[in-house]
């Protein structure tokens, strides 16, 4: 089942810079239940995947076959591959490419061509759509980067119909709300009261017209090996692929069956940078290799009681928190100047004098050389793994902003480390919990010394809740191997 509000049938998308609601206009599902569909002209429909890597539970690949086999043409699959994607490098193309290699072989299976594209989306992707194309499918992304991408092809696709399916949120941002919304408390019970709605089973339908002979015009580079793809990207070399986390769509449904049946009864402790109940997810969830709406329902089914909310309440409202805030604040979500409230940056002005005990350089941070055994401990984590403790993200980014001449540049330098080494960096996620450590979605506090108002943490704290040694000495040993 695929809800009406997740379709969207565009005639123009909203501008990626607007903070207004969206224009688009809701029409009826293209998986009508009429017995005569309308005509479309065209001998294809084209499903361009951006954001939601996927097969399963994937809301446009469904609604695109259901149209396809409506109208008794044919589907294809094309991906855009761009170089130099904003601070992506080896590691996170690596782990994105291998989900779509996965993809493309189970498309295969399905009698679904999967075209892979090089360039910029909008003239990839120019050739396939104006050659015969009857329709356009696209995922939803929030960045400024995904908006722009998806208007820019609106713009190349010519009168053909389009629409886009909301398919990496359980609620859709604009059906939860229409404005950015202050905090958690103020936006969970407008998504609680619409989740049951959106967390509904999705099958994902049989392909009645196989494409896999369909000739097109194109430079397809889909046979291709993954490393022939990475060797043919301009890219940044500089940070190595994880070796703890593979990229796929197998390997995200392995980790959430892990999670369920071994963590999710001791979710309690998850915030045990000491111990290991974290799902593992966030990474697959930013390149859109397992869908969160999958993820719950999993979880309801597992019956875990308060484990069960507590991380409910983590993958849905907090996340599609940050998605509201991306979204209604499409310029400022990941700059300094734009990205809190007057209060923090009221406080911040009174304090950007206040005497520091230890002041660090960019590199020091990048290279993991502070005072502090905990922070160097947790920055190491991601620098070697790609994940990060989500406690001792917070932890991280606090201490950056302690440890810095301004708040500006504590900002930049938490962007600059996450965006790098996280392969959940650039993400509506990553962007809010640095914010959130300048006060987004957050209150006022005591004041005290260069923090003013601004949420304090320390490393006292961290010892007086876990046992840091081992957190410490786990770290070592990830070192250990990645060195050995």
């Amino acid at each position: 089942m695929i809800q009406e509000s997740r379709i969207k049938r565009m005639s123009d998308l909203e501008s990626p810079m607007s903070d207004l609601k969206s224009p688009m206009n809701d029409l009826k599902s293209p998986m009508s239940d009429s017995k005569s569909p309308p005509i479309a002209s065209g001998q294809y429909v084209i499903y361009w995947m951006q954001a939601s890597m996927r097969i399963q539970y994937n809301h446009a690949l469904a609604a695109a076959i259901h149209y396809a086999n409506d109208h008794k043409l044919p589907l294809i699959v094309c991906f855009v591959l761009a170089d130099a994607y904003p601070e992506a490098n080896l590691r996170h193309y690596t782990f994105m490419l291998e989900g779509i290699s996965e993809v493309r072989d189970t498309l295969q299976t399905m009698g679904i061509q999967f075209i892979l594209l090089r360039g910029e989306p909008q003239s990839a992707l120019k050739p396939v759509m104006n050659h015969n194309m009857a329709a356009l499918f696209m995922d939803r992304g929030y960045t400024r980067i995904q908006r722009a991408w998806r208007q820019a092809v609106l713009d190349k696709a010519g009168q053909a119909p389009i629409y886009q399916i909301e398919s990496d949120v359980v609620v859709p941002v604009e059906k939860t709300s229409i404005k950015q919304e202050y905090a958690a408390r103020t936006i969970r019970t407008k998504i609680h009261k619409l989740w049951d709605e959106f967390l509904v089973p999705l099958e994902i339908p049989c392909v009645m017209h196989n494409s896999l002979e369909l000739k097109l015009p194109i430079v397809d580079h889909a046979q291709l090996t993954l490393s022939e793809w990475l060797d043919d990207l301009k890219i940044d070399i500089s940070v190595l692929p994880s070796k703890r986390f593979k990229g796929g769509e197998q390997e995200a449904q392995r980790l959430l069956k892990t999670f369920v049946e071994d963590k999710l009864p001791y979710y309690d402790l998850s915030n045990h940078p000491e111990f290991q109940y974290s799902s593992n997810l966030s990474a697959y969830l930013h390149f859109g290799q397992i869908s969160p709406v999958d993820i719950a329902l999993t979880v309801r089914q597992a019956r875990a009681g308060e484990n069960g909310q507590a991380f409910l309440e983590e993958l849905i409202v907090r996340r599609e928190l940050s998605m509201n805030f991306v979204y209604y604040n499409p310029d400022g979500y990941d700059q300094f100047e734009g990205m809190t409230y007057p209060w923090a940056y009221q406080t911040m002005a009174q304090h950007e004098g206040d005497p520091r005990a230890y002041i660090y350089k960019r590199a020091e941070f990048e290279q993991s050389q502070t005072h502090d055994p905990y922070w160097n401990a947790a920055n190491l984590e991601m620098v070697l793994t790609g994940e990060m403790h989500n406690y001792m993200r917070m932890y991280w980014c606090k201490k950056i902003v302690e440890w810095t001449r301004t708040y500006k540049e504590a900002y930049e330098i938490a962007i600059y480390l996450n965006n790098k080494y996280a392969l959940d960096g650039r993400d509506p996620n990553s962007y809010t919990g640095i914010a959130w450590c300048f006060g987004q979605h957050d209150r006022a506090w005591t004041e005290r010394p260069i923090f003013g108002k601004l949420r304090y943490m320390n490393a006292a704290g961290l010892e007086r809740k876990f046992d840091m040694d081992q957190y410490v000495e786990g770290i070592k040993a990830i070192n250990a191997n990645n060195e050995g």
